[in-house]
C-alpha cells in the first residue's frame, strides 16, 4: 500500500549493542547479519543495520512504502527535505533517506518488482 509506514530501521556502528539491548527491552528477535551486514528483526517488521562500514552513523527512522522512490524524494525536497542517503537499489528493493525540515530522519521504499511494473 502506497504512503503505508510499514517497516522501520535501527542504524548502529555497534550491532551487538543495539541487538542486546532491543532485544531484551521490546523481546526482539534480532536474525543473522546478511552479507550486506543487515539483520531483520522478527521475522520482516524490521531491520537493525551494522553502518560501521557506511560512515558508523546511528538512527532509528520510520519507512513510508511509495509507488516511486525517485519520485518522493524530488518531492520532499521541493518541500525542504536533505538527502541523507541517496536512491539505493538492491535486489529486492529500492530505498532513500531523507531529512525533514526539523531534522527528523525518515525511509521511503518500495519492492523492486513494483518498481518494475509488477504487482508486490
Amino acid at each position: 500500500m502506497a504512503t503505508h509506514v510499514d517497516y522501520f530501521e535501527v542504524g548502529s556502528p555497534d550491532p551487538e549493542v543495539s541487538k542486546a539491548f532491543y532485544g531484551q527491552l521490546f523481546d526482539w528477535e534480532v536474525g543473522p547479519p546478511s552479507p550486506g551486514a543487515y539483520s531483520t528483526v522478527n521475522g520482516t517488521a524490521g531491520g537493525l543495520w551494522d553502518t560501521s562500514a557506511v560512515g558508523g552513523g546511528n538512527w532509528a527512522i520510520f519507512y513510508v512504502h511509495v509507488d516511486d522512490v525517485a519520485e518522493a524524494v524530488r518531492k520532499a525536497e521541493s518541500l525542504g527535505a536533505t538527502v541523507a542517503l541517496p536512491l539505493t537499489t538492491n535486489p529486492a528493493i529500492e530505498f532513500a533517506h531523507l531529512i525533514d525540515p526539523h531534522g527528523n530522519r525518515f525511509g521511503v521504499w518500495r519492492p523492486r518488482d513494483q518498481a518494475e511494473g509488477q504487482p508486490s
